[in-house]
């Protein structure tokens, strides 16, 4: 069926957005603001109108989702509902609050929960620094079922993990089956909201980045054949 015109003045400026997406700039292709001036002169909540797809299941990414877009630059990645239909404007997810993003920042300890990294921390090897948001992680119920929560998340894992879900009840099961001493140690990681790694982890983290050759130093420093 063939889609209406984005310019039919009786729809209005996000479901027209919407349209003009679909028709004219295509998924997958970018745009920038003054594309969305261009298209929409004299309405001057047009590009907010363009991120509010985004709570109908839109995916436009910016700079903070996707590394490779400029500063002013936005990526039309899939379509959501056809917000234009009747009856199919509705919300896929609730708009995230300043209220909100403050309590999740706030409960999350302004760090990724993904990553670990701060609000202005420079990732390793480059001269970036990180961002944080707020992102939508599907929950895994012990009951079966599902339920969408709010997370801190770093602008590399927001690309990196869109999607990602998490089992919270395998998390509880997981927890029942352990002894009482690594109960206890996992409970202090969580009370810390950090665990601390022995010297024994540390060389084993750094064993797995040495070449064939240095890790063959480190077995024979053990006393083990070569591999």
């Amino acid at each position: 069926m063939a889609l209406p015109s984005w310019t039919d003045p009786k729809y209005g400026t996000m479901k027209s957005a919407a349209l003009w997406l679909v028709t004219v700039i295509g998924e997958g292709n970018i745009f920038t603001k003054e594309d969305v001036k261009a298209a929409f002169p004299g309405i001057s909540q047009a590009d907010r109108r363009v991120r509010d797809l985004r709570d109908y299941g839109w995916q436009i990414d910016t700079h903070r989702e996707d590394l490779t877009l400029g500063q002013h630059e936005q990526r039309f990645v899939k379509q959501g509902a056809p917000v234009w239909e009747p009856g199919k404007a509705t919300k896929s997810g609730v708009t995230v609050t300043q209220t909100q993003r403050r309590d999740v920042l706030a409960k999350d300890g302004h760090l990724c929960r993904s990553c670990g990294i701060a609000p202005g921390e420079t990732y390793a090897g480059s001269y970036e620094s990180a961002q944080l948001d707020i992102a939508r992680r599907t929950v895994k119920q012990p009951s079966g079922g599902e339920k969408v929560e709010l997370v801190a998340e770093c602008n590399r894992c927001r690309v990196g993990g869109r999607g990602q879900s998490t089992d919270l009840g395998a998390v509880l099961a997981g927890i029942a089956d352990l002894g009482g001493l690594e109960q206890k140690m996992l409970a202090e990681w969580v009370s810390k909201d950090k665990r601390e790694f022995s010297d024994v982890e540390r060389l084993w983290a750094e064993y797995r980045l040495l070449p064939a050759e240095s890790r063959a130093k480190v077995r024979e420093a053990l006393g083990l054949p070569a591999s």
